[in-house]
């Protein structure tokens, strides 16, 4: 067994961080039931991380609204990198084969992520931007 590599995947559903280091950490995140978007109630924010995702596996809309800017939204390429700066509200609307990579601040799911109701206007906005394939899900 090699000792000079670490492996690590997580086929369960939702986040889980795997990688830790002296200030980051690198966490999979697979398709969860709030990434339909019949069952999107919620965006969240972290205030002092950037949130890097990178979609690997399925297909995702990645939705983010910053101060009082429109809610905005792209719809992501497997391979491509997109980073969320610290402060900005953002969540996903995603298939169920989704899997994602995250990087950020060590340990900012336990201390700093701040969640909130998504409000209408923001969901009517949302709808406004999404493609054929997220709208049925």
């Amino acid at each position: 067994m090699r000792t000079d590599l670490e492996i690590f995947s997580w086929d369960g559903i939702g986040y889980k961080p795997l990688v830790f280091s002296a200030g980051w950490q690198v966490a999979l995140l697979n398709w969860e039931p709030l990434f339909d978007r019949a069952n999107l109630t919620e965006i969240e924010r972290h205030n002092h991380s950037d949130e890097v995702f990178v979609l690997v596996k399925g297909q995702a809309v990645l939705f983010t609204r910053s101060g009082s800017e429109a809610l905005a939204a792209v719809e992501m390429i497997c391979g491509q990198i997109y980073n969320v700066p610290a402060g900005v509200w953002h969540n996903l609307v995603a298939t169920r084969d989704a899997v994602f990579i995250i990087v950020e601040n060590r340990d900012t799911h336990l201390n700093d992520t701040e969640i909130r109701p998504i409000t209408p206007q923001e969901l009517a906005a949302l709808d406004a931007y999404l493609p054929t394939w997220a709208r049925a899900i």
